[in-house]
């Protein structure tokens, strides 16, 4: 049984609007599972995740286990002395792409011996170092440099990764500011730190689907983002995926239609066909 080509038209039509049906449903359901308060590591810990109402702190830890809590956004401030090893760990979900910035003031009045050289590491939840994509993850200063500034952009976030391989999965991630290099002479010196993260759009084409748990530290278990952890079942590939189907689907119909050629209507084989006249022929 052959399918006209208005009723393909109308399947077609139906199919996608039940396509694009579908993707707003997931929306809404992404939506609900990230405000589901179970998705939180931190609802069944007792401890509340960092609001919009939160300041940001003005100490900074001294190891993985101290590190003080910051959200996105946030810039962190600490009074500390050249030597120190500074913690600080902020929550990040999958699909961002996140920028880490640092900056090490130093007071006027210190007098400097030499150059010295200053680094921000960044380690993922399981404390693996991630390396940047790009950005002065490292930088030497002269003697009289009033400050010095660390950027790091991230790879994007990924909810779920092979057991092999480094990618960086969500959760608390801990940021680590030190000074490699200096003159033994300027050892606690003071100096100023400041840290901030912040995030931009998703990861797009880059976005993975998983079910894999925000690896936050047991010394930090209301580190999370102020809106919750988002869903790990949806991902903007459902997107591209029906709209790749759609089209598909549209192309094939038309190389149908132009292999087709044109329609034309069909005679009733009972109906007898008329003779056709001779040329010239006239009543």
């Amino acid at each position: 049984m052959r399918t006209s080509p208005r009723k393909a038209v109308r399947l077609l039509t139906v199919t996608a609007a039940g396509l694009l049906a579908a993707a707003a449903l997931a929306l809404s359901a992404g939506g609900a599972v990230a405000d589901d308060p179970s998705a939180d590591p931190s609802a069944s810990t007792g401890t509340a995740a960092p609001g919009d109402g939160d300041t940001a702190p003005t100490e900074a830890g001294t190891s993985f286990r101290t590190a003080a809590v910051v959200r996105q956004g946030q810039e962190a401030t600490a009074d500390a002395s050249a030597g120190d090893y500074l913690y600080w760990t902020f929550p990040a979900d999958s699909g961002q792409n996140v920028t880490v910035k640092a900056t090490v003031t130093f007071p006027e009045t210190a007098a400097r011996h030499g150059a010295s050289t200053w680094q921000l590491d960044v380690y993922d939840g399981l404390r693996r170092r991630q390396p940047c994509r790009y950005g002065a993850q490292s930088r030497s200063v002269a003697a009289d440099a009033g400050s010095v500034e660390l950027i790091c952009h991230l790879r994007a976030i990924r909810s779920w990764a092979d057991t092999w391989s480094n990618d960086p999965l969500r959760g608390g991630y801990f940021l680590r500011l030190t000074v490699l290099d200096l003159p033994a002479a300027d050892l606690g010196q003071p100096v100023k730190a400041a840290v901030k993260a912040t995030s931009e759009g998703t990861a797009g084409q880059q976005a993975v689907d998983g079910s894999v748990t925000p690896v936050v530290s047991a010394y930090a278990p209301h580190v999370a983002p102020g809106d919750g952890w988002a869903g790990t079942w949806w991902s903007p590939r459902w997107l591209w995926t029906g709209g790749g189907g759609l089209l598909a689907a549209l192309a094939g119909l038309g190389a149908h239609r132009l292999a087709r050629g044109p329609i034309r209507s069909r005679r009733d084989p009972r109906t007898p066909e008329r003779p056709r006249e001779p040329v010239g022929y006239r009543d």
